[in-house]
């Protein structure tokens, strides 16, 4: 009875070995999981949600915009409590999500519109966002952004 039960839980634990980590993603799913958190973040600074934004960005998350101004975590949430979004949203048919193991980066153009510290704006950008796998699921870990776009920018990334 013993030994049934050792073969039992060896076999049990090759199964684990073998099947990798419990809840394992296939990379397709990994993308679509990474492409809908990536749409989340942007409707959650639209609505200037910063629960919803502290949930998803990674503790070390940092920022680079297109004018050389570089954000941490916290210097992107004091930018944003003085900012009002009318638009904050992807270009249907633009992202474009690319995982590597534990690292997805997300491209896309966005257009955003609303007001700041400096007055109101209205422009559109391209944007990279680098995710990581981690132990809680994936985070938001680097941001870059294009300067605006000059009008009739192409829609698509290559």
């Amino acid at each position: 009875m013993v030994c049934r039960a050792v073969l039992i839980a060896g076999m049990l634990l090759m199964g684990m070995v073998f099947a990798g980590p419990a809840g394992a993603q296939s990379p397709e799913d990994d993308r679509r999981a990474v492409a809908a958190l990536d749409v989340e973040y942007q409707a959650a600074v639209k609505r200037n949600d910063f629960a919803v934004m502290d949930r998803i960005l990674h503790p070390d998350f940092v920022l680079v915009t297109g004018n050389g101004h570089v954000f941490d975590r916290e210097g992107l949430f004091e930018s944003e409590r003085v900012t009002t979004y009318e638009q904050q949203d992807e270009t249907p048919g633009s992202q474009t999500v690319r995982v590597f193991g534990d690292t997805a980066v997300v491209t896309a153009r966005l257009w955003i519109k609303g007001t700041g510290p400096s007055g109101p704006f209205d422009r559109t950008l391209w944007f990279s966002d680098t995710y990581v796998r981690t132990d809680s699921g994936w985070k938001y870990a680097f941001a870059q952004a294009s300067l605006a776009l000059p009008p009739g920018q192409a829609a698509v990334a290559p």
